[in-house]
C-alpha cells in the first residue's frame, strides 16, 4: 500500500504542489527519501523518527521509502517534515488515508514532536485552495494562511494534536486570520523646514509612483524627506496587500499572521551585495527590490553602492519583475517598486559651497556622480537638487501642509489613475503606462506639445526621457484635478529633468 498526502515546493512566490508518497514494504530496515531532496529534506527522516518515538510510536522494522513527486523538481526546506510524517502514519494505518490524502501540509518537527513555524504558508494556502484541499500547518502560522478565504486552514501545536485531529479524538479548530496591522507615522512632512520644492517633488513622486533622485550636500534633508514618504503614500489595495504579503511570507517577515496595508519601505545599506538587493543566495530568495514590491526602495548614499549592484537595477525598473537565474533554477519575483535615491554632489559633499569645497572641484563631482551610469540616471523620472537649509529657516515655525493633507491629495490622484486604467490589467499608476495607452491619456494640448518639443530638442532628451516627462506631467495634472495635460504641467515636469534641477 502507498499512502499519499500533499505539500508544496516554492518557486519564487509560487507554491508548486508536491505529492508525498510513502511505502512500507518488507526488506532490510531503512528509511529513505527520494525525489531531488536537499540536505534539510533528507534530514527529515531523523526528525520524524524522533518525533514518533516521543509519541511512543515504534518505527516498523521494514523498508520505508518516501517519494516526493514530481521527482525532478528541487525540494528545499524543513517544511517537508510534517507531510512526510503524515504519509508514514497513514501507511502504518494510524491515520485514515482518505483524509490525509485530501490535505496539504507543511511544518517542521522538533525532536519532541512539537511543530516549528515555517515560511510560505500564505502561498501554500492559495495552492491548497486551488486543489480544493485543506491546509495543515503549525499553529503559529495558521493566522497567516487563514487570510485565503477559499482555504480551510487548521493549525496544530504538535504532531500529537495532528493525530488526535485525524482520528476524531480532538478535532482542531479552523484558524482565523490575523489582525490587519495599523499604520502609525510619527514623522510629519511639516517638520521639514524649507525645501518646498523638494516636498513638491516628493508629492508628485508618491502620486504617480515615479522614481526620484535627490542630490545635495550633507545635512540638507534628503534622508529626512525620504523618511516621511511612507506617511503620504496611499494604503495598499487588497490585491496589492496579498501580492506583497506573499513575498514577505517567503522571507519570513509576517509577524503573528498579520497582513499590513502599509506600503513597504525598504532601506538597504550601501554595502549590500547583489544577491541582497536583487535576490539570490541559497534557495534564490527574494531581494530588497522584491521586498519593496508595491512600495518604496530608498537607497541612501546611492553612488557608494557597488557599480554591479546599481547596474542590475536597470532592467527591473523597466519590467517590474526580476528573474533570479541559477544553474538549477530560474525564479521570477515581482518587483514593481518606487526607487528613491539620495546622493551627495561629490565625495566631500560640498562642491556647491566654495568655502568648504575641496581643491578638485568640479572634477570630484564628475567622478563621484559618474558612478551612476547614464542609462540608470535616465530612468529617474524626477532629478532634484536639494540645497542646504539656511540657519535662519531652522528657527521658523513649522509651515506647509501636513503629511495627512498631502496624503489626501496623493490618494485622490491614485484613485483617478486607477479609474482611468481600469480596463488595462496590470496598470495601476502613471509610472506603469507606456505605448498607445500613454499617448491616449497624456497627450498634451497644442501649447504643451510645442513646449515639450522645444525642451526635447534643447536638452536632447532620449525617447525614454520624453515619455517619462509625459508621465510626470500627467501626474501633475491629476494632482490639480485637470483632465488635460497643459503647458504648465509639461513645464514643471521638464524642470525636474534639467541639469541642476
Amino acid at each position: 500500500m502507498v499512502a499519499r498526502t500533499y505539500t508544496v515546493a516554492f518557486e519564487g512566490i509560487e507554491a508548486r504542489p508536491v505529492e508525498v508518497q510513502c511505502s512500507v514494504a518488507a526488506g532490510l530496515p531503512s528509511f529513505s527519501i527520494v525525489g531531488l531532496a536537499d540536505k534539510a529534506v533528507s534530514e527529515a527522516r531523523d526528525r520524524v523518527r524522533a518525533a514518533l518515538t516521543a509519541m511512543s510510536i515504534a518505527m516498523p522494522t521494514k523498508r520505508i521509502t518516501v517519494n516526493l513527486s514530481p521527482a525532478d523538481m528541487p525540494k528545499e526546506g524543513s517544511h517537508f517534515d510534517l507531510p512526510i510524517a503524515l504519509a508514514l502514519l497513514s501507511a502504518l494505518d494510524i491515520l485514515p488515508s482518505e483524509e490525509v490524502a485530501g490535505t496539504v501540509a507543511l511544518g517542521e518537527l522538533s525532536l519532541d514532536g512539537s511543530l516549528v513555524p515555517v515560511i510560505g504558508t500564505l502561498p501554500a494556502a492559495l495552492t491548497a485552495a486551488a486543489q480544493d484541499h485543506t491546509l495543515l500547518c503549525p499553529a503559529s502560522c495558521g493566522a497567516e494562511a487563514a487570510w485565503v478565504d477559499a482555504a480551510q486552514v487548521f493549525g496544530a501545536r504538535s504532531l500529537m494534536e495532528v493525530v488526535q485531529h485525524f482520528t476524531g479524538q480532538k478535532p482542531l479548530a479552523v484558524a482565523a486570520p490575523g489582525e490587519v496591522a495599523r499604520a502609525t507615522h510619527s514623522k510629519d512632512l511639516r517638520d521639514v523646514k524649507g525645501q518646498e520644492r523638494a516636498k513638491r517633488a516628493l508629492e508628485i513622486a508618491a502620486a504617480g509612483r515615479h522614481h526620484l533622485l535627490m542630490v545635495g550636500p550633507p545635512g540638507s534633508g534628503k534622508s529626512m524627506l525620504a523618511a516621511r514618504l511612507p506617511g503620504i503614500l496611499p494604503p495598499l489595495s487588497p490585491e496589492e496587500a496579498l501580492e506583497t504579503s506573499m513575498i514577505h511570507s517567503l522571507a519570513g517577515l509576517l509577524e503573528d499572521g498579520g497582513i499590513s496595508r502599509e506600503r513597504p519601505f525598504r532601506t538597504p545599506h550601501h554595502t549590500a551585495s547583489m544577491a541582497a538587493i536583487v535576490g539570490g543566495g541559497r534557495g534564490a530568495k527574494p531581494g530588497e527590490i522584491s521586498l519593496a514590491h508595491n512600495g518604496v526602495l530608498f537607497m541612501d548614499e546611492f553612488p557608494e553602492y557597488a557599480r554591479t549592484v546599481l547596474e542590475t537595477l536597470r532592467q527591473p525598473i523597466e519590467t517590474g519583475d526580476v528573474v533570479v537565474a541559477r544553474a538549477n533554477a530560474h525564479v521570477r519575483y515581482p518587483c514593481k517598486f518606487m526607487l528613491v535615491a539620495a546622493a551627495n554632489p561629490c565625495k566631500c559633499g560640498y562642491m556647491t559651497d566654495p568655502a568648504q569645497a575641496c581643491a578638485r572641484v568640479p572634477h570630484c563631482g564628475e567622478d563621484y556622480l559618474g558612478r551612476i551610469s547614464g542609462p540608470l540616471m535616465d530612468r529617474f523620472d524626477l532629478r532634484l537638487d536639494v540645497p542646504p537649509v539656511a540657519f535662519t529657516d531652522l528657527d521658523l515655525p513649522a509651515s506647509g501642509d501636513t503629511s495627512e493633507q498631502v496624503a489626501a491629495r496623493v490618494t485622490a490622484a491614485r484613485e483617478v489613475q486607477l479609474e482611468r486604467l481600469r480596463g488595462h490589467p496590470g496598470l495601476r499608476s502613471n509610472a506603469d503606462v507606456e505605448g498607445e495607452v500613454l499617448k491616449e491619456i497624456a497627450t498634451p494640448d497644442a501649447e504643451g506639445a510645442a513646449l515639450l518639443t522645444r525642451a526635447a530638442e534643447h536638452y536632447r532628451l532620449t525617447a525614454r526621457s520624453y515619455h517619462r516627462v509625459l508621465r510626470v506631467a500627467r501626474t501633475i495634472a491629476d494632482l490639480e484635478g485637470s483632465a488635460q495635460v497643459g503647458a504648465r504641467h509639461i513645464g514643471e515636469a521638464v524642470s525636474y529633468r534639467m541639469p541642476g534641477a
